[in-house]
């Protein structure tokens, strides 16, 4: 029996009394099935659900139905919905940065390259997809990459669409302002590219690794899934941005020492991902009351 901090391959989603059915997600997939309470009872389904969710299926079927539990389809847990609302945002948020951000380059002295700012907290994006999937499942944190980039498309288009408005005379951003966008728009295209394929990447992997170990190695998961995004990431993005401008040899140059960043990165979010796991359990999922 899985415990309480310990996430397991399904995920009790609420129930359905005029009918006596539970409503249960597979992690792994996100897929969502419908199950009578007695059956639920005698499958192996149970046994991979944690304590609270168990206790609430047996309080559910020997009440006949009449109890409520924090698990009612009708009144689903508010606190859990909002943080997958906030980490939606934050997943958004760092994707704009790092699009706007792109307009600024960094010159690192010590190693001669040149590198964006958004190469330090891109990273951070895959913390978030792994958060999402670990507390949600794949389908809704596929959704949450899908709703980042059409929003990020959506803003970006938009700014794009100022650029041909007429200006003010004699004002002196007007230039700057138009240079700007320009450049951000023509970003747009490799960052959005090489975002899906990556957190697409990212989101599987960490699925994936997930159902093979048995939901535990949490460290495992978040490392090779984040290790592989990083390096489809950096190639993607950079070959669409810098072919044909730059030397091959430059190029490559530039996707090993993203690489090695985002690497430095995808280490320090194995501690983030425990930690947010924890607080997850405890302050959303643990704070339910039945």
């Amino acid at each position: 029996m899985v415990s309480d901090s310990e996430g397991g391959k399904y995920k009790l989603l609420g129930f359905e009394n005029s009918k006596g059915l539970a409503v249960i997600m597979v992690l792994s997939t996100g897929k969502i099935f419908k199950i009578e309470l007695g059956n639920l009872l005698k499958s192996d389904v149970l046994d991979d659900l944690n304590k609270r969710e168990i206790k609430d299926v047996y309080r559910k079927f020997y009440s006949g139905g009449t109890v409520l539990t924090a698990y009612e389809i009708s009144d689903r847990h508010e606190r859990s919905w909002m943080t997958y609302v906030a980490l939606n945002l934050a997943l958004f948020a760092l994707y704009i940065f790092t699009n706007v951000a792109s307009a600024k380059l960094v010159y690192l002295e010590y190693f001669d390259v040149v590198v964006t700012p958004g190469v330090f907290l891109y990273p951070l994006t895959f913390l978030i997809v792994d958060l999402l999937n670990e507390s949600y499942g794949l389908r809704l944190a596929r959704r949450a990459i899908l709703f980042a980039f059409a929003s990020n498309a959506f803003i970006l288009f938009l700014l794009a669409a100022t650029s041909y408005l007429p200006g003010l005379a004699g004002w002196k951003l007007d230039v700057p302002y138009g240079e700007v966008i320009g450049h951000v728009s023509s970003a747009l295209v490799a960052s959005s590219v090489s975002f899906l394929f990556s957190e697409y990447v990212n989101s599987y992997l960490l699925c994936k690794i997930k159902e093979l170990t048995n939901s535990r190695f949490l460290f495992l998961r978040v490392f090779f899934s984040t290790f592989f995004a990083v390096i489809i990431d950096s190639f993607i993005f950079c070959f669409i941005a810098f072919y044909g401008s730059m030397d091959n040899g430059d190029i490559l140059k530039i996707i090993y020492m993203q690489i090695a960043i985002k690497m430095c990165f995808a280490v320090f979010n194995v501690l983030p991902a425990y930690g947010a796991r924890s607080l997850f359990k405890r302050y959303v999922a643990g704070s339910q009351v039945t």
